[in-house]
Order: C-alpha cells, then sequence, then structure tokens
C-alpha cells in the first residue's frame, strides 16, 4: 500500500472535490482518497501493484485540474 500527498491547482469547490475524489475513488486499486480543498491536496492512498501514480495523476488532469 502506498500514501502520496499531491498538489493538485484548479479546485475551487464542492463540485470540485467530488470530481477529483469521485474519479480517483472508482479507480480499481485506489483504496482511499480526500481532497484538502483549502491546501490544494489530495490524499490518495493505493495499491501500487494494481495501479500507477501516474495513472492517478491522467484522471485528476482529466477532470481539468493541473497536478504540479
Amino acid at each position: 500500500m502506498q500514501n502520496v500527498t499531491l498538489n493538485v491547482q484548479g479546485m475551487s469547490c464542492g463540485h470540485c472535490v467530488k470530481a477529483v475524489e469521485g474519479s480517483v475513488g472508482e479507480l480499481e486499486g485506489v483504496n482511499g482518497v480526500a481532497v484538502k480543498l483549502d491546501e490544494a491536496l489530495v490524499d490518495v492512498s493505493f495499491n501500487e501493484s494494481q495501479i500507477t501514480l501516474d495513472k492517478i495523476k491522467e484522471t485528476i488532469e482529466e477532470q481539468g485540474y493541473d497536478v504540479v
């Protein structure tokens, strides 16, 4: 199990939180995701044998946000 915190720019409201948590949370291998809107951070817990960090970043970017 791996835990990472990503800096995600462009999130500004509850809809943004739902979009990121919903899309990342649905990925196979992701065990948990939590957005800290005020800090522009996304905590993700995932099984690295099932999904890559790059795929998680790609999924966030597909929602219209920038992972820096």
